[in-house]
């Protein structure tokens, strides 16, 4: 444990932990199972984030920004029209893309005591249930006019905003701490693995079909997730049909004796702060990028629907290779070269937030250069996997009293309060810029540079907070 947050923890007598099972296990098929599952949760989320740039008339879009086209187009090709398309103004889309988070941030809270109260298997589900049924109406909702759309995408965001509190209780029955932290990254590199095939498939499906078959076949996905969901998992080892008695049993025995929580001293304490204002500023440019890129791709640098979701998945691929390669490095300064902590943590962070703004805001300078464009937005948000291993490493802290050792209860309640602000940072990114972005006295380009200088600002100032 941390030495500053030693005095947090009441030590408890520790239990005797029979021997983990040699083979893999229903606790890793469950994990198996939630990778898939937050797979979907990031297809559902994103699809509209390329599928919206097949939506808008392109003719509407240029008159709003004073240019017929801010730089020449990498391609002559262009995909057939055949779904409908309509007269949004930029600020629309801005609240379009937004929305989401309206609903995203309203659940989360209430959804760390209703997975206690009714168990993570069924709010999860059943959130993701919802999201896929809501994602199936886009089109639908489309058509009716862009403000039927913003509530579906509340609505959307209302059911996503209960799946992370809810994995949490269910592995705080399911995970023996030993396992927890192993556990707990396959299950949310789903959402890494989603968001880098979500995006350039959309691009495919737009291209040689029509953008709502993207939201006809991920929601079929989200459904037919939902399905095994019900089917194969239980909220505890104990209701388990299948699973062996002696990994039940190791379960049950691992998480006992879980330390008792000083709640007052929790919240006062300064590292739990920053953890919340680092997922604050870090999510404002993760989440704007991953709503506005697919626009700028288009809007600005003339990549066509297919050239686009490659391109857009490219940063995001960077970035879950380079949180792989740094969390190694991070684990081998700290065992091999005698790191601190702190050092490894703050060293990580200032790399991985600073090293970000600067490439988004020079991107502001680079004209039409498409090739330079996304090669800066690559090693932006790759060098954002950085501050992903430097704010793990400071979850070291965090985990060190809440995965690893607390209870239940704890465990979700903490999750929540902690996940909720990050999403105030994407409500706020993609609804206040998204809406900037049209607008500017000089073209479009001028008004993009102001959103990516200010996607760059605000993750500089973390790291010099840690």
């Amino acid at each position: 444990t941390p030495p500053y947050l030693s005095d947090l923890l009441i030590p408890y007598q520790p239990v005797c932990i029979p021997s983990a099972p040699v083979f893999c296990y229903v606790r890793w098929h469950l994990a198996a199972l939630a990778f898939f599952g937050f797979f979907v949760v990031y297809t559902l989320r994103v699809a509209l984030s390329v599928a919206l740039v097949e939506m808008i008339d392109s003719n509407v879009t240029s008159k709003q920004n004073g240019s017929i086209a801010a730089c020449a187009p990498h391609s002559n090709s262009s995909p057939p029209l055949n779904g409908h398309v309509y007269n949004w103004t930029s600020d629309a889309q801005g609240w379009i893309l937004g929305a989401f988070f309206y609903g995203y941030i309203v659940t989360q809270i209430p959804g760390g005591y209703l997975a206690l109260r009714f168990g993570g298997k069924l709010l999860l589900g059943f959130g993701i249930m919802g999201t896929a049924v809501f994602t199936l109406l886009t089109p639908l909702s489309a058509d009716l006019g862009y403000k039927h759309l913003i509530a579906l995408r509340v609505l959307e965001g209302l059911g996503e905003g209960v799946t992370f509190p809810a994995m949490h209780a269910i592995w705080s029955k399911w995970a023996p701490p030993l396992e927890r932290s192993r556990l707990i990254s396959v299950s949310y590199a789903g959402a890494q693995f989603g968001t880098v095939v979500s995006l350039p498939l959309s691009g495919l499906i737009c291209y040689y079909l029509a953008w709502p078959y993207v939201f006809y076949i991920f929601g079929v996905l989200g459904i037919s997730w939902c399905i095994l969901w019900f089917w194969l998992v239980s909220d505890t080892p104990e209701k388990h049909k299948t699973i062996s008695d002696a990994e039940r049993d190791y379960i049950i025995s691992s998480l006992e004796g879980q330390n008792i929580v000083p709640w007052a001293a929790i919240w006062k304490s300064l590292p739990v702060w920053a953890i919340v204002v680092a997922h604050f500023c870090d999510n404002w440019t993760t989440y704007t990028l991953l709503t506005l890129l697919p626009t700028y791709m288009t809007e600005i640098l003339q990549f066509d629907i297919k050239e686009n979701g490659f391109l857009s998945a490219l940063p995001y691929l960077g970035c879950l290779l380079f949180m792989i390669i740094a969390g190694l490095v991070a684990d081998f300064m700290m065992e091999k070269l005698n790191f601190t902590t702190s050092v490894v943590r703050k060293i990580f962070t200032l790399i991985g937030m600073i090293g970000p703004a600067v490439f988004l805001v020079a991107t502001g300078y680079i004209g039409c250069n498409g090739l330079l464009a996304v090669v800066f937005v690559t090693i932006s948000t790759t060098l954002g996997g950085l501050s992903t291993s430097g704010e793990l490493v400071k979850r070291d802290i965090w985990c060190s009293f809440i995965f690893y050792s607390l209870t239940k209860h704890t465990v979700t309640t903490l999750h929540s309060y902690s996940h909720n602000p990050k999403s105030w940072g994407g409500m706020w990114g993609a609804g206040v810029l998204g809406s900037w972005g049209g607008y500017g006295g000089a073209g479009v380009r001028g008004s993009w540079g102001g959103v990516r200088g200010s996607w760059g600002g605000v993750p500089v100032r973390i790291g010099w907070e840690d």
